[in-house]
């Protein structure tokens, strides 16, 4: 006994698995999950963030900005204060002087000498000769020519030493602060610009998820249309393979041709035929529906509305205000966008023709430096200055520039112009559109209606002799369209009302 029972409860589990396996989705979790894995939506928001790191960093066109600046360049040959000559005076200087006219005429000739040394004495102050060491020449020059000589040498050599620039190997670097003032009101116009931009990204954001629910509900309404079919044609199946069985009887009875049994036969053959297509495209539309959603094609799921006797579509009234659309509408939202960023593009180019004013400081430092002497350190000075930039001529390339950014203002205005009339032709056709299908959904249920009765009728003569095969297959054929209209009319309601909410921009999650 308890084998049979576990035996039993095994077959229950294997029974109840692909029943489990089945996802069940709503049309809401389906907008979702589409919303959620739509590919382009991402790359619609990644754009946004881009579009508000675009804003950010004009903002920082406001501020001062700061930049370090350094160098170090290696020349061939030395900066030289003096010429090859003048080096060659001065290194013999006291060659020059013992050797000269004036010194060789005597002692009266030394005095007027060291009297004019005396005078020279600030210049040689500034080649670093002091007081007492002027003293000390002056008294050499009393004592002996040839330290005369051997001094004024060194003095002359001690100034070519000193002005000895050495400028083979220079370092600089500076920081610079730039603060704007006025750029022609180009600073304004891009982080208008910007604005304008990011809006733009948002917009684009609106329409990918307006498309993806617009995608994402033709294909559950596909689904739902061809499982709706599926049972439908299976139905038809049964009842001509029941007439076919009747009318196989009937032959065998003699009441019934072979005719009779072709005929019956061709329509079994043309129900099996059409099953077998409903079933490839709901395999297919499924299919369809998980690649929309981000799910893998071969998940098995189930919709609510599959398994309902009917589709529950609501016939809604439609209702049209075409001013709701422009200003709902985000395809309409982006073009004044891009009309928008062509009239700020054009200001920025207006700026080419206006002066620029800007607040300049900063601290540079070089070594070699000249700020005492010439030294062979690092040593740096502060600056501040107003920079000032006017322009003058230029051929009129900024005018020209600015007449081809309004003519596409100009385009883009008559492409948004253009892009309305659409949207108001587009939402008034929806709206027929919506009040037709309607129409026909009252119509399909009035002949479905009929043609229940219809079937019921041929059928009841049928079983009673006085109807004929070929008149049970034709109420059967007008029974099979009657229902697949009415499933088509429910579903085109459906798709009406979106249709509906999409023309007036309103289609959300």
């Amino acid at each position: 006994m308890k084998r049979f029972l576990a035996f039993g409860s095994l077959l229950l589990t294997f029974a109840i698995m692909p029943v489990a396996a089945q996802r069940l989705l709503t049309l809401d979790s389906c907008r979702a999950m589409a919303l959620r894995n739509n590919k382009q939506l991402s790359v619609s928001k990644v754009k946004q963030d881009i579009a508000a790191n675009l804003r950010r960093s004009a903002r920082t066109k406001y501020l001062p900005h700061v930049s370090a600046i350094g160098t170090y360049m290696y020349t061939s040959e030395p900066i030289s204060i003096l010429s090859n000559d003048n080096k060659e005076l001065l290194s013999n200087l006291g060659t020059g002087v013992v050797n000269s006219e004036t010194f060789q005429q005597g002692a009266g000739s030394l005095q007027d000498l060291m009297g004019g040394l005396s005078k020279a004495a600030p210049i040689l102050s500034m080649m670093g000769i002091n007081e007492d060491q002027l003293k000390a020449l002056s008294g050499m020059l009393q004592q002996s020519p040839q330290m005369i000589e051997n001094t004024l040498n060194g003095i002359g050599q001690k100034v070519v030493d000193a002005l000895d620039t050495d400028t083979r190997n220079i370092w600089a670097g500076s920081i610079m602060l730039t603060q704007p003032v006025f750029m022609g009101g180009s600073i304004i116009a891009l982080n208008r610009l910007a604005d304008i931009n990011e809006k733009m990204a948002r917009n684009s954001i609106d329409a990918r998820e307006q498309a993806t629910i617009y995608a994402t509900d033709k294909a559950y309404w596909q689904v739902v249309s061809l499982r709706h079919k599926q049972r439908l044609a299976q139905a038809y199946l049964d009842l001509v393979k029941k007439l076919s069985d009747n009318v196989n009887k009937m032959i065998d009875e003699g009441v019934a041709t072979r005719s009779d049994g072709l005929s019956v036969e061709v329509k079994v053959n043309e129900a099996e035929m059409t099953l077998t297509k409903v079933n490839d495209g709901l395999v297919l539309s499924r299919m369809l529906l998980c690649q929309t959603i981000g799910l893998p094609v071969n998940e098995q799921i189930t919709l609510p509305e599959e398994e309902a006797d009917q589709i529950a579509a609501v016939a809604l009234a439609p209702e049209l205000d075409i001013q709701q659309a422009f200003l709902n509408r985000p395809e309409l939202k982006q073009l004044e966008n891009m009309t928008d960023m062509s009239r700020q593009a054009t200001n920025i180019l207006k700026a080419g023709n206006l002066p620029m004013v800007a607040l300049t400081g900063g601290y540079a430092v070089s070594n070699p430096n000249v700020l005492n002497g010439f030294q062979k350190n690092f040593r740096g000075f502060w600056n501040v200055g107003v920079l000032v930039r006017v322009p003058l001529w230029n051929w009129g390339d900024v005018m020209y520039k600015v007449r081809a950014s309004k003519g596409a203002t100009t385009i883009l205005r008559l492409e948004m112009e253009e892009a309305r009339e659409k949207i108001e032709l587009q939402a008034t056709q929806t709206a027929y559109q919506m009040d037709e299908a309607n129409k026909r959904l009252i119509m399909a249920e009035s002949s479905v209606r009929r043609a229940d009765e219809n079937l019921r009728t041929a059928n009841l003569g049928f079983s009673e002799g006085v109807i004929t095969p070929t008149t049970v297959m034709e109420a059967q054929t007008a029974w099979l369209q009657a229902k697949s209209q009415k499933i088509d009319a429910e579903i085109d309601v459906r798709l009406s009302q979106v249709n509906m909410k999409k023309a007036l921009g309103t289609l959300a999650p």
